[in-house]
């Protein structure tokens, strides 16, 4: 894996919540090219399993969680019952 191919997929990631863990792989990824300018093929395999599964998911919009709120169009309010008229 090239450093163009690693940038892409450490920036693809970072749009994703990721856990504690996948966090302190990829972080260690980096160190680990950085030093040796180069992955194990594990590392590899590894790091390509853990971008086509968080890209099947939707990613951690940056924006405010009640944003979805403000579009929902306006509630009617009841229609006053009618009595009958004799």
């Amino acid at each position: 894996m090239n450093k163009d191919r690693l940038d892409w997929v450490m920036s693809g990631l970072n749009q994703y919540a990721l856990t504690d863990a996948e966090d302190l792989f990829l972080k260690s990824t980096s160190a680990d090219f950085d030093k040796h300018q180069a992955l194990t093929q594990r590392q590899e395999e590894r790091l390509e399993n853990l971008y086509k599964e968080k890209s099947r998911l939707l990613p951690a919009k940056k924006t405010d969680r009640f944003s979805v709120s403000k579009s929902t169009p306006k509630k009617t309010r009841p229609r006053m019952p009618r009595g009958k008229v004799f």
